[in-house]
């Protein structure tokens, strides 16, 4: 079992290159499976979330070449198999994407529900609401979801809350469907761009993504391949614009699309943080006086909420009291009973956090509950007097490309050590 040590407080300084988006990779290489052919996609995080789905990939029958460390070929000519592996599906959330994309290719689909962080009920309603409406039969029998999805339809279909997970699934089940289909009240998120356009570049007809109104004209067939290019990681690059404002550094974050990350830096610069931005860097200077702000998290274009832990690592050192509303999952809040363990004041009511600044944090053991929960006791850890020790880091791991290596390369003091279970 690995952990992470960190001795702090250090201030990170330094340029630091962002990885493609985990949350784009993840549902561009299930896309991968409708088309008949060869795809090169470039800019792949090296993930364990990524790692796995090319398990399942190649389970399924793909044939799976990595150029290098970031590039991957994906071969599904060959594939012939609808029946997700248990095995490996359950590790992950995304792993429902396999849904949409099977069903596009062969009219039918069997996936295990879907696993990967637990801070809340997260449903498939709305997914299988859309599949039904374009004509599909659904069961959900003993943890698995068997969709018989022959002859599929387009349909008129409004998602009762904004999903990003259902907006994707219903995109991918459309793309091959009879007719056109309209997904009203849809996600915005930079990520359904990005799958958005590997489909239209292999053919499809999507328009609309990046609205709430997203229409899908269905096609006979798509091309046999070609090159896609995943986009920035807005959630890391933001995970190091806050690490930089909360340990007082200064860190030129590369590699990135500076709009995905406005609802950020709006709020960093309301706290007291110089940030500066180019066409594909911000440069992020901390200083000694940090305002306490209300966040309130929200769907795209508002405050993300996978930012949400590491935001409130910042609260923490702001002067007076600020609260966060968590506006997208019921339990999102798991991590505070560790971050109080380090010295932080806060507390929760439902979906309220109320944090009271200018607490001092001292290293202790602590433990990741989720992703990005772990990557804030990280930051907890970069800007506490002492020694950091962080447990269950399996989760970080999920989500971040040598998480390490770019902390330390930044100033940070930083070690991964593994011992026996």
């Amino acid at each position: 079992m690995d952990k992470f040590l960190i001795n702090g407080p250090c201030p990170l300084n330094g340029e630091v290159t962002i990885s493609g988006a985990k949350n784009a990779a993840v549902a561009v290489l299930p896309s991968a499976l409708i088309i008949n052919g060869i795809s090169r996609i470039e800019n792949v995080p090296d993930i364990k979330d990524v790692k796995v789905l090319l398990d399942i990939l190649t389970k399924l029958g793909a044939k799976i070449k990595k150029e290098d460390d970031n590039t991957v070929v994906c071969d599904t000519r060959e594939v012939n198999c609808w029946q997700a592996p248990y095995e490996l599906v359950k590790s992950m959330r995304a792993s429902y994407y396999l849904l949409g994309a099977l069903i596009a290719r062969f009219g039918k689909a069997e996936v295990s529900l879907p696993g990967g962080c637990d801070f809340g009920f997260r449903p498939i309603d709305q997914h299988i609401k859309g599949f039904e409406a374009m004509g599909a039969r659904v069961e959900i029998e003993h943890g698995i979801v068997k969709i018989d999805a022959s002859g599929l339809r387009g349909a008129q279909i409004y998602l009762d809350v904004v999903s990003v997970g259902a907006t994707i699934n219903l995109m991918l089940a459309a793309v091959k469907a009879d007719g056109q289909t309209v997904i009203e009240n849809a996600a915005k998120e930079p990520h359904v761009v990005d799958v958005a356009n590997f489909l239209n570049a292999m053919g499809a007809n999507i328009r609309g993504a990046g609205t709430d109104v997203i229409k899908i004209r269905g096609v006979g067939h798509l091309l046999g391949g070609g090159t896609h290019t995943i986009i920035p990681d807005m959630i890391e690059a933001g995970t190091f614009m806050i690490a930089a404002a909360a340990s007082k550094g200064d860190v030129t974050v590369k590699n990135i699309i500076p709009k995905h990350m406005e609802s950020l830096t709006a709020k960093l610069i309301e706290m007291g943080v110089t940030v500066k931005e180019d066409e594909d860097f911000i440069r992020v200077i901390g200083g000694n006086k940090v305002k306490n702000v209300n966040i309130m998290t929200l769907p795209y274009p508002g405050f993300p909420t996978d930012l949400q832990p590491q935001i409130t690592v910042l609260l923490n050192m702001a002067e007076g009291v600020s609260t966060i509303t968590e506006g997208v999952w019921d339990s999102r809040f798991q991590y505070v009973d560790e971050f109080k363990r380090m010295g932080a004041r806060i507390k929760v009511e439902g979906r309220i956090a109320v944090v009271d600044g200018g607490a001092h944090l001292s290293g202790a053991p602590v433990k990741a509950t989720d992703l990005r929960a772990g990557a804030a006791m990280v930051l907890a850890g970069l800007v506490a007097k002492g020694t950091t020790e962080i447990t269950n880091i399996k989760y970080i791991d999920r989500g971040y490309e040598d998480f390490v290596h770019k902390l330390n390369l930044l100033g940070a003091d930083i070690t991964r050590i593994t011992t026996e279970d």
